[in-house]
């Protein structure tokens, strides 16, 4: 056993995810298989939207609060493209159709959360970029309030209080594993985490917009000096982020319909995934989504559904005394001083 796996077992990181695996491992005995693919699946969406955040205050140092709009903006974009595709699917069968319909929603979702989230940087951030850097974070913080606000409230007056959501993308029996019943949207939901979650992991590490994404995150003023167009950067940046988010809400929709606040859910759950591994911490983001989604499943199954944001939060309440930059590090850079 090498040095380096024994000081990585002894950090803060290295014990937490020990535990994590031990306490899934008991509860496993315990209550049966349903603990780790209840995990699996919620940790693979939790992971998607924490991703984007951390992505945000990673590079950008934009504390967002408005991160679970996109997530609203997903689903309510996911409906309004699968809705009119069912309805036609019910009068015209077509198999095929019916394979790639979900997916052809999803990616409608997908090019909404971008557009929104370029439009959010072209149009918000970018101006009070340029008029002032004094409190930043203080700043975009605010700012992500009020456009949450705006958000929600638009969805209201355009769209309704009422809930749009769907019985299922796909028809048939489900599956099983481990013998636990898993729906096929369900299963799908996760395999789409996970697809996207690596593809975001080999754009970042191996293309050339990715290594200037992450250079940018390090240090503006070199990426500037080398020849790294800033401002498209950030664009895309947010875009991706917002992208990410989009495409959660629009995968659970048999489970999340679309209505003002269904982001809110989400955009708390993210937060406590970035407090928990260290803001703008992406590749902690990825762990830390698996680890939440677990104490939200132990949380149901031990105390009750009622708890499931009380534990979360406490947790969050002794990282912060105890650890305040995250079992895994920020990297967020000069966070207090922007």
């Amino acid at each position: 056993m090498s040095d380096r796996f024994i000081r990585w077992c002894r950090s803060a990181a290295g014990v937490t995810i020990l535990l994590s695996i031990l306490l899934a491992v008991i509860a496993t005995i315990d209550r049966g298989p349903y603990i780790l693919v209840n995990t699996a699946i919620t940790g693979g969406m939790l992971a998607l939207v924490a991703v984007g955040l951390a992505l945000l205050l990673g590079v950008m140092n934009v504390a967002s609060f408005v991160h679970g709009e996109y997530f609203m903006i997903g689903t309510l974009v996911a409906y309004y493209v699968f809705t009119p595709l069912q309805n036609f699917l019910n009068t015209n069968p077509s198999p095929l159709l019916a394979m790639v319909a979900p997916l052809i929603a999803i990616l409608a979702a997908a090019v909404a959360g971008a557009a929104a989230g370029a439009l959010t940087e072209i149009m918000v951030f970018a101006p009070m970029r340029r008029r002032s850097r004094e409190n930043w974070v203080m700043n975009s913080f605010l700012l992500t309030v009020g456009l949450a606000v705006l958000l929600i409230n638009g969805h209201l007056l355009i769209f309704g209080a009422d809930f749009k959501g769907i019985v299922r993308y796909w028809a048939g029996a489900p599956v099983t594993i481990m013998d636990v019943f898993i729906s096929r949207d369900r299963l799908f939901a996760f395999l789409l985490s996970i697809i996207v979650i690596l593809a975001f992991w080999v754009f970042m590490k191996t293309t050339r917009t990715g290594r200037a994404i992450r250079a940018v995150s390090q240090d503006e003023t070199g990426s500037l000096m080398v020849g790294i167009n800033l401002s498209a950067i950030l664009i895309f940046t947010m875009a991706l982020g917002c992208s990410l988010a989009a495409v959660a809400g629009a995968s659970l929709l048999f489970l999340y319909p679309s209505y003002p606040t269904v982001g809110l859910e989400a955009l708390y759950m993210a937060w406590f995934i970035v407090i928990l591994v260290g803001l703008g911490n992406i590749i902690g983001a990825l762990t830390g989504g698996f680890m939440v989604a677990l104490l939200k499943v132990l949380t149901v199954e031990y105390i009750g559904s009622g708890w499931d944001f009380v534990v979360p939060t406490a947790l969050i309440i002794l990282v912060l005394i105890f650890k305040p930059s995250g079992i895994f590090g920020s990297e967020v850079r000069g966070v207090l001083d922007q």
